[in-house]
C-alpha cells in the first residue's frame, strides 16, 4: 500500500529555514509500530500522520524515536498539507483530533494560526544537572508537564549556547527550553529548544514551546501579542497571541517536497 508524502518548512516563509515536518496523508488510522518507523526513516524532528476521522481529522506526531502529545510545526505543516492539496478549502478551519484535545487551524492569506493549549511554567526551585548540562546559569527555572525551562540573562547567551547533549538527555523532561529577552526591537524574546532524551537534540523552531514561552514573557513583558525568534541554525519566527487559557500560534509555510511512501 501506497500513501502521500509531503515535507514541509513550517514557522518560515523561505524554503530550508524553519523547521521540517514530514506529513503523511492516510485514509485510516495505522499501526503505531509502522508509524514509528516511518518517522525513524524520516529523520525529521516530527512526522505527522492524518486521516479524516469523525471531528474533522486525526493526527499524530511521532519523533524518530517516540510518539508526542503536542506538536505546534507539524500541525501547521499538516494543514498547510491539506490546503495546498485541496483536501480542505483555503479559507476553510481545519480541526484536528489529537492527544491534547481539539486544535485548530486557520489560513489567512499565507499567514498560518493554529489554536493551542497554553501551557505555563511553575517555578522549580532548582533542577539538578541543569547548570552543568546547559553550561549556564539560568536567572529561573520553571517547568510545565512537558518541559523545563530555563531563562538566562541575554540572547546572546542563549544563542551562542553549546550545550552538553548526553546531560540534558539525562533530565527528567521532554525537553528544555531555553530563553531571554530580545535585544532586537522586532522581536520580544528569543528561545532555543533541546529534546535530545525523544531523539531530537535541537529542535529547529518548536511551536509547543511557544505554547510555554507566550505565558512565560506575556506576564514579564505586559504583553497579549509577542513575537519570538528561535535562533536556531536554521532560525524561525512565532507569533504568539494569548487568549485565556488557550495560545494563538501564527507563522509561514513553505513546500519543500511530495510524493509516495510506498510501503
Amino acid at each position: 500500500m501506497s500513501h502521500e508524502l509531503h515535507l514541509v518548512d513550517a514557522f518560515t516563509g523561505a524554503p530550508f529555514r524553519g523547521n521540517t515536518a514530514a506529513v503523511c496523508i492516510l485514509d485510516g488510522p495505522a499501526d503505531p509500530l509502522w508509524m514509528q518507523q516511518v518517522a525513524g526513516e524520516m529523520k525529521h524532528s516530527e512526522t505527522a500522520f492524518i486521516h479524516p476521522g469523525q471531528e474533522g481529522w486525526d493526527l499524530r506526531w511521532f519523533t524518530p524515536e517516540r510518539e508526542v502529545d503536542l506538536c505546534g510545526h507539524a500541525t501547521l505543516a499538516a494543514a498547510f498539507a491539506l490546503w495546498t492539496t485541496a483536501r480542505e478549502k483555503p479559507g476553510s478551519a481545519i480541526a484536528f483530533k489529537t492527544g491534547s484535545g481539539i486544535l485548530t487551524a486557520q489560513k489567512d492569506g499565507d499567514f498560518i494560526t493554529l489554536d493551542f493549549p497554553s501551557e505555563p511554567v511553575t517555578s522549580s526551585a532548582s533542577v539538578p544537572g541543569l547548570e552543568g548540562a546547559l553550561g549556564a546559569a539560568p536567572v529561573f527555572v520553571g517547568r510545565n508537564r512537558f518541559d523545563i525551562l530555563a531563562e538566562l540573562s541575554s540572547a546572546d547567551e542563549v544563542c551562542d549556547l553549546d550545550p552538553d547533549f548526553s546531560a540534558l538527555a539525562a533530565l527528567p523532561a521532554r525537553g528544555i527550553i531555553v530563553t531571554a529577552t530580545s535585544d532586537l526591537p522586532q522581536y520580544d524574546f528569543v528561545s532555543r529548544f533541546f529534546a535530545p532524551s525523544v531523539g531530537v537534540a535541537e529542535d529547529p523552531v518548536t511551536g509547543s514551546a511557544h505554547c510555554c514561552l507566550g505565558p512565560y514573557w506575556g506576564e514579564k513583558q505586559k504583553k497579549t501579542d509577542l513575537t519570538g525568534f528561535q535562533c536556531s541554525a536554521r532560525g524561525g519566527l512565532v507569533h504568539v497571541t494569548l487568549k485565556g487559557d488557550r495560545v494563538i500560534l501564527g507563522g509561514h509555510a513553505v513546500h519543500i517536497f511530495s510524493g509516495t511512501l510506498l510501503v
